[in-house]
């Protein structure tokens, strides 16, 4: 099987990884790539937002399947262009893809479905939006309603830094605070039936104990020991299938990953976000414990026949992924410092996130640069082998959390 993979990121380069594995996968392309992916796999230069170029390039390169990363270039539609050449492609349509794209639109695809999700309103203007906080009240969740690369919600106890990022937006959804453990559930679909992947859990803000401002994710793991027996078969139920049923009833039938974002209040299970991509970086730890082979997997999803699939198997024992971070992320992150210490231990290894080559050298060339990922027969020993090789990696101005997964 031939694959071309879309992105340039930690999520590409894990998926690249994983579809390296998969004996099925005989050929490996992906545009345009980074540093860590040109080990694994064939880089092209395109615009990963321009449909034009990926389905020709998926067409020169007669691929049998398109895996479409980030979340940009699916709402764009490059799904929809490379389906339209003939060609497998695993990621929805554009349409669908506004689960993500859209707040708003979650939200309503979310009521007809009776999903169980934070009550909200979406707002255009400082008065509807100063009147919807003084409804839900603190803590004040402020979504902008579009794409913002995982950095467009705000959660804070501050009305007037709430109500200037509302103003800052064309168009918000504001809604009330979801209290509970948060965790990260990935839905496999075909645009009929789903499967589960394990649930993970992410850290959202930039430093040790939940400080700081919201990040795209400096960390996450798998598996959850403490998740509740019965969460995932629970969240099937009473979420994805009924979303992407909704979906399919609208004419949108959903081929791809689904991320829900979940809380676990004491009234059960609530949907904190939609996300029509792998989140990053739990794709890191849930690509890592996967045994079943990936690209039969995805090839499923894009033809249809995810019914006929076995269940996903992953590997016993736990992975653990840390983020490090450019100086400056979330805000102005620095680029174009060389980074040292990218060898793999025994129980740890490297996934570029955003690097590129610079006069020979790897350098930074985004906020969150390289996530390391250790693994062991526990928590507690995959934790302590990603750490041990975070403390090799040489970045001038870098930082991390201390605290993933403790």
């Amino acid at each position: 099987m031939r694959v071309l993979v879309i992105g340039s990121g930690g999520r590409e380069h894990a998926l690249c990884r994983s579809l390296k594995l998969d004996p099925r996968v005989g050929e490996l392309h992906c545009a345009p790539g980074n540093p860590g992916i040109e080990e694994i796999a064939t880089l092209h230069a395109v615009t990963p937002t321009d449909p034009g170029q990926v389905a020709g390039l998926a067409t020169r390169l007669g691929a049998d399947l398109v895996v479409v990363g980030p979340e940009a270039p699916l709402v764009a539609g490059v799904a929809d262009a490379v389906r339209a050449a003939g060609i497998p492609c695993f990621g929805p349509s554009a349409e669908a893809a506004m689960i993500e794209g859209s707040k708003a639109f979650a939200k309503e695809i979310m009521a007809a479905a009776d999903v169980p999700t934070a009550r909200a309103r979406t707002c255009t203007t400082p008065e509807e939006a100063a009147a919807a906080l003084d409804e839900f009240g603190s803590p004040y969740v402020v979504k902008d309603d579009g794409l913002a690369a995982g950095k467009g919600v705000v959660v804070t106890d501050d009305r007037d830094a709430a109500l200037e990022h509302a103003r800052a937006c064309r168009r918000v959804v504001i809604e009330e605070f979801l209290d509970g453990p948060e965790v990260s559930l990935f839905a496999l679909c075909d645009g009929r039936a789903a499967v589960a992947l394990q649930p993970a859990q992410d850290f959202k803000r930039a430093h040790d104990g939940g400080e700081g401002p919201n990040t795209g994710g400096m960390g996450a793991y798998t598996p959850l020991p403490w998740a509740p027996e019965g969460l995932t078969e629970q969240v099937m139920r009473e979420v994805v299938r009924p979303t992407i049923g909704e979906l399919a009833r609208r004419g949108l039938p959903y081929q791809g990953v689904l991320y829900v974002g979940l809380a676990l209040t004491a009234k059960g299970p609530k949907v904190i976000e939609f996300n029509a991509r792998f989140g990053d970086p739990e794709a890191q730890v849930l690509l890592d414990r996967l045994e079943t082979p990936l690209g039969g997997l995805l090839l499923a999803c894009a033809t249809g026949t995810l019914g006929e699939h076995d269940e996903p198997v992953f590997r016993a024992g736990s992975a653990v992924t840390v983020v490090i971070a450019a100086e400056g992320y979330p805000g102005a992150p620095v680029k174009g410092d060389v980074i040292k210490g990218l060898d793999a231990t025994a129980d740890a290894y490297v996934i570029h996130a955003g690097t590129r080559r610079a006069d020979g050298e790897v350098v930074s060339d985004g906020g969150r640069v390289l996530d390391v990922v250790g693994t062991g027969p526990d928590q507690e020993s995959a934790r302590r082998h990603a750490y041990d090789l975070v403390s090799r990696i040489e970045l001038r101005g870098s930082f991390h959390r201390t605290d993933i997964a403790r």
